[in-house]
């Protein structure tokens, strides 16, 4: 558990990245006809003819009270950077409380999957009529906490078990993924219970995760020769640093180098919080991936 000072810092943090208004994107496509399979898109505040595009996939483990509304001021923060951004859309739990507990059920088995599979698969045709300045060529995913995972599962399609629904031939034309504060090892994540275990309610219970985990955790999903860059701060208390190192441990027994990027005194919202110095940290490890 975090002491008093740690939680209260961990409190403003929070507020801090919550508290900016929304922002309304430039264009919405939808990728299927469920309500939440939509991508807002934000066109580049530049003049440049041809922008880097990111691609964003929000937190919230996978819960239903947290949608895309929470990091539209940080797809503008990149927007105004002079990136093309779509911010996707998929669908979390239930509202219902998990068993036993009294937050909402964390992630839909298999719908958060075929959601976001099916958002970047239908991404590059969405993206030519929304913002036609969007260079394909240089596609950053990024995400942070529940969506640092869906990221990094998302660039490891390629990877997933013969027979998988969401297998793709190879791998995603990425020039890399950024994954902020990532929840990338399941072990790992369920051993020190981040989110309430999320991921165990993500994959079905108990039950089910075992059988379930070879296909949704990006830390039995390596290596994928894809760029990838984790962006952690060092004072989280949500997803604490030891996710993250354990996936670039296990990264490295597979042969792939990972970066990492720990931030000292930074906890688990400033990376997406505009009004923070580790968001413009964040801005600038995509950037070097993208250009």
């Amino acid at each position: 558990m975090p002491d008093d000072d740690a939680a209260a810092r961990a409190a403003a943090e929070e507020e801090s990245a919550f508290s900016h208004p929304h922002v309304a994107p430039d264009a919405t496509a939808a990728y299927g006809d469920h309500p939440d399979q939509v991508i807002d898109f934000y066109a580049p505040r530049t003049e440049d003819p041809l922008a880097p595009l990111v691609v964003v996939l929000h937190g919230g483990a996978w819960r239903a009270p947290y949608d895309r509304g929470h990091v539209t001021p940080f797809a503008d923060y990149l927007a105004r950077r002079g990136f093309a951004v779509a911010n996707v859309e998929y669908r979390r739990g239930t509202m219902l409380p998990a068993q036993g507990g009294a937050a909402p059920v964390a992630g839909r088995w298999p719908d958060t999957f075929d959601d976001v599979a099916a958002a970047l698969d239908a991404l590059p045709g969405l993206v030519r009529e929304a913002v036609p300045r969007a260079d394909l060529r240089r596609t950053v995913l990024t995400g942070h906490s529940a969506g640092g995972h869906l990221a990094l599962w998302a660039a490891a399609r390629h990877v997933l078990p013969a027979g998988a629904t969401w297998r793709t031939a190879g791998p995603a034309p990425l020039r890399g993924v950024v994954a902020l504060a990532p929840i990338a090892d399941f072990a790992m994540a369920e051993k020190l219970d981040v989110c309430g275990n999320a991921a165990l309610q993500l994959l079905g219970g108990e039950e089910k995760f075992a059988d379930r985990q070879p296909y949704a955790d990006p830390a039995l999903l390596l290596p994928t020769g894809i760029a990838t860059t984790l962006v952690q701060g060092r004072a989280d208390v949500v997803v604490p640093q030891a996710v993250a190192e354990s996936y670039a441990d296990a990264a490295a027994k597979a042969g792939e180098v990972v970066g990492l990027t720990l931030l000292e005194e930074v906890g688990h919202f400033p990376l997406i919080d505009p009004a923070a110095d580790a968001c413009a940290v964040v801005a600038e490890e995509i950037a070097q991936l993208a250009w």
